[in-house]
Order: C-alpha cells, then structure tokens, then sequence
C-alpha cells in the first residue's frame, strides 16, 4: 500500500500519470508542492548547516594537517551554503523554482563528496582513521535516504538521485573508501535500492497531498471549486493573463429567489436545484474553464483565453439550456454578471470578481434572469 490506499486504487490512470511525471499537475498543485518543497529544503538546509561543522573537531584530532585544514574548509563552505539556502524566504512561485532550490540543495553534498573522496582514499591506516574516513564514503546513502522528505514524482526522484548515484559510482572507480571494489558494486547496488525506497516514499507523500488537495479543492454538494481554491486558481489566471496578455473573463451568477426555495421547500430541495444548477453549467464549459462556488446560491466562472464575447456566448447557452427546475415545477433563473480582464482593464483579481459582482446586482435590480456586461452596463448609463 502507498499513501494508505489499496494499489489497485491507486494505480488508477489519472492518479498514476500524477505520480510519475508532474506535466500534468494543476497550477495550484504546482504550487502547494513548490510551497512544501522549499519549506522542506530550508529546515534540511539548516540541519545541515548547523551539523555539518560539529565534525571539524574530530576531523582535527584523527587527521594530520594540511588534510585536517582542507576538510574543515570544505565543511565551512558547505555549512555556509546550507544556511544561505535556510535564510531564502522569497516564496516559490512556481515547480521550477523549487527544483532550483532542491538541487541545490542536493549539489552541496554531492561536491563535498566529489572534493573530499580523493583527499581521503588511503587515509585509513588505523581503526579509528578508518571509521572517521566511513562516515565521508557513506555520505551519498544519507543524501539519497533524505529525498523521501520531498513530494516527488518517480520521475523528478530519479533525476535528483542520479549525481549522486553518479558520484558515488565515479569514487568507486576511483577507489572506495569503505569497501574493495567487489563489495563496492554490492553497496552500489544497496544505494539504489534505497534510492527506490526514498523515491516510493516520495511518491506516498505526493499522493497524500493530492488527496488532501482534492478533499479541499471540492465543494461536496456541487463539485464545483471551493471558494478557497477558485480564489487561488484566480489569481495563478490573472497573472498568466498579465504574462500573455491574453483575455479572462469571469462570470458572476446567481440563482433567483432561491432563499423561497430553501424557506418553503426546504434545505433538501434547495440542494437538488443547487446540484442541478451546477451540473448544467459544468456541462457547458470548457476544460480550461473552472466553476467555482462562490457562496450559497452564488457561482463564479473562470474562463481564461475568453473574451467578453465569448463568455457572453457560453452564459447564452446556459440560459438557453436552463438552470434546472424549482420544486413548483417552473423553470430556475439565474441573474449573471461579466467582467473581462483587458475590456475592463482591471489587473487585480479581486477587482475583477467584485465588478462581476456588480454586474450581477444590476442583473438582479434590472428584473432578474438577465444579462448584464460591459457593453450592457455602458448602455444602461
């Protein structure tokens, strides 16, 4: 079992495409991963950069200078690197800029046990000398081990497990600092064993999050997008819209009159027409479009690359299909605002949702089930 589920569940196609390779990961996985990542990085960091120092002193006593010397420097500059990388605290917009910071993280160790493995082969002549000299050659299982700390994919776990995998096969050509050669392919063969092991680790982790992710993504009444992430997803649009300098249209909507329903009906019916409601307006948008529900009766939609004609289009279609029926058997209406990003030259998000807002008000004002726009509210003023 990964992730307490049976693998059977999950192995499903999404789930697995999800776990392998990240290319198909939402904008707000993306960056609550990114978010996790650096987080994760920044507390390893500073565990090794208070820890790595410690060593200087037994590093002073076993070993004679100007070894001793060199090693402490090494340790100073990678203590010095960890704890540059612990200090970050500019957030991660985006996966990429916590792969940066990863493999950053990654590399420090990596070159400190690329450097020091030729200082130290054939230092061991004694027990103790030997011992000490252990603890350098066995520095890439702790690395590889440390990787099940992060929320990756099997394939972002490979690629960050490679140097060091590398590493240590170069050393073993080299000449391992632990074992002979013979013994050494066996302990290569143990390292990605572990690298296996840390990288499935990973992947539970990345699993964990997905769920949790989608158990708070979802409103459970209409499965459309909780307030919470649709306002997360807003702002991840209007800035890809900024970048592009494409349209983005949003669209209020609110069902009429619907507290009667809830008041005279009851919550159980005002449920069904809240589900019906949603569903129709699901069906008529596009994959890159999202619907979130706002609040009670309210819906917001998401709709990028769209101009304000063409979110006039979509909402047309809903009212042509109908918001479902109310339980007297007449037909549910809904009051609908739009706002378009470029058109209405507004370049915040929430701006944006409280003209759409506005919109929907004087829908509402104007005599319910309509329609009201840009072009609409310029008219009417």
């Amino acid at each position: 079992m990964l992730g307490d589920l049976p693998l059977a569940d999950l192995l499903r196609g999404h789930q697995l495409r999800h776990l392998i390779h990240p290319t198909k990961h939402t904008p707000i996985l993306g960056r609550r991963r990114a978010a996790m990542i650096q987080s994760r990085v920044r507390m390893v960091a500073l565990v090794f950069g208070l820890l790595t120092p410690l060593w200087i002193a037994i590093d002073m006593m076993v070993f004679s200078w100007p070894l001793s010397g060199q090693l402490m420097g090494l340790r100073l500059a990678a203590s010095a690197a960890f704890l540059t990388l612990a200090w970050e605290s500019h957030p991660c917009e985006d996966i990429r800029s916590a792969w940066i910071r990863l493999g950053a993280l990654l590399a420090i160790p990596t070159l400190f046990f690329t450097i020091s493995h030729p200082l130290l082969y054939a230092e061991g002549t004694d027990d103790l000398r030997v011992a000490v000299t252990a603890g350098y050659g066995y520095l890439p299982f702790v690395m590889v081990a440390g990787l099940s700390v992060f929320p990756l994919t099997a394939l972002e776990g490979a690629l960050f497990a490679t140097p060091m995998l590398a590493a240590h096969l170069g050393a073993g050509f080299y000449g391992s600092l632990v074992l002979p050669f013979p013994s050494y392919l066996s302990a290569l063969w143990l390292l990605l064993l572990i690298a296996v092991v840390a990288t499935l680790a990973a992947m539970s982790q990345l699993h964990f999050m997905i769920a949790l992710l989608e158990q708070a993504a979802h409103d459970v009444l209409t499965g459309a997008f909780s307030r919470r992430i649709g306002e997360e997803l807003l702002k991840l649009q209007v800035a890809n819209a900024q970048r592009s300098r494409q349209p983005l249209s949003t669209v209020f909507v609110d069902l009429d009159d619907f507290k009667a329903v809830n008041d005279r009906y009851g919550h159980d019916e005002g449920d069904r027409v809240l589900r019906h409601a949603a569903t129709t307006i699901r069906s008529m948008l596009r994959e890159s479009d999202a619907l979130v529900r706002w609040g009670g009766e309210e819906f917001l939609l998401i709709m990028p690359d769209t101009p304000v004609s063409g979110a006039m289009i979509a909402v047309e279609r809903m009212r042509t299909a109908g918001f479902g029926k109310r339980p007297d058997g007449s037909l549910q209406t809904a009051s609908v605002g739009v706002a378009e990003q470029n058109t209405d030259r507004l370049f915040d998000w929430e701006a944006l949702v409280d003209l759409a807002d506005q919109r929907m008000y004087q829908a509402k004002q104007s005599g319910k089930n309509r329609v009201v726009s840009a072009a609409s509210a310029d008219a009417s003023a």
